[in-house]
């Protein structure tokens, strides 16, 4: 294959995978604004204080759907690099969408749900969550609960 067409390819290439990346940010942020919307929608019900912590379940099932959608954007990253790096020097894996060669360390899987800004969004709102259950809980038996 000549060089030319090497380039057009790997050109072709990271177009498709920046496709993918952009894909898998897209589907984080939309997890990000579904997991206020229920949690919010959640807390706006009036019930018994232990109603509130309903809202914790959409909160690790969203956590954990986001921190995928980041483990497969970086496995993504991944690829692209190699495309970069290699694609010139050979037709290995020449239009392969599939990121499961980039697998990532144990490590880099279980580290998914920790990064920073997951931890910031999720976990400011399961603080938050479980802050306005023991408030609820205190007014409660405080007797200043109308619930």
């Amino acid at each position: 294959m000549k060089y030319d067409e090497k380039k057009e390819y790997m050109i072709r290439e990271k177009e498709m995978i920046q496709g993918i990346i952009n894909r898998m940010v897209f589907n984080s942020f939309a997890v990000k604004g579904w997991a206020i919307t229920l949690v919010v929608g959640i807390l706006l019900f009036k019930g018994p204080p232990r109603q509130v912590l309903i809202a914790l379940i959409p909160v690790l099932a969203f956590w954990y759907l986001d921190a995928y959608f980041l483990w497969q954007e970086r496995r993504y990253r991944k690829s692209y690099e190699w495309v970069l790096k290699n694609r010139s020097q050979t037709e290995e894996h020449l239009f392969d969408m599939s990121a499961n060669r980039f697998e990532t360390s144990i490590r880099s899987k279980i580290g998914a749900p920790f990064s920073p800004t997951l931890v910031v969004l999720y976990g400011t709102i399961a603080v938050a969550t479980i802050l306005y259950y023991l408030s609820l809980l205190y007014l409660s038996n405080s007797g200043c609960w109308n619930g």
